[in-house]
């Protein structure tokens, strides 16, 4: 967990910094991220993730459709969008039979 956060994060990092790529919330997102590390004193610059993690197996369906209700209701909870298909990079499009941004395999 801790080798997939620091990838992905500098990664993350890295091409929202670029201004040759298209992100219209660039100064937004730095300032969060920058914001986010001055509350962690092992951060200097930036914290994309949060410190802790809690790996859950997935033991059963009813578990695992609870998990996946959690991830598509989180953009309707932080105020982004008001219907989880809304945002661009769920998943619930393809679970509601529809084409998504994104190519999802199904669990």
């Amino acid at each position: 967990m801790r080798d997939f956060k620091k990838f992905t994060s500098s990664r993350l990092i890295k091409s929202i910094s670029d201004r040759n790529e298209p992100e219209s919330r660039r100064e937004w997102m730095l300032w969060m991220f920058e914001r986010a590390a001055k509350k962690n004193s092992r951060n200097t610059n930036y914290q994309l993730w949060q410190q802790n993690n809690h790996a859950e197996e997935l033991f059963s369906d009813k578990f695992l459709h609870q998990k996946l209700n959690y991830i598509h209701n989180n953009p309707i909870v932080e105020g982004i969008v008001e219907e989880a298909d809304q945002y661009l990079y769920s998943s619930a499009k393809n679970y509601q039979d529809e084409k998504g941004l994104l190519e999802v395999i199904f669990i």
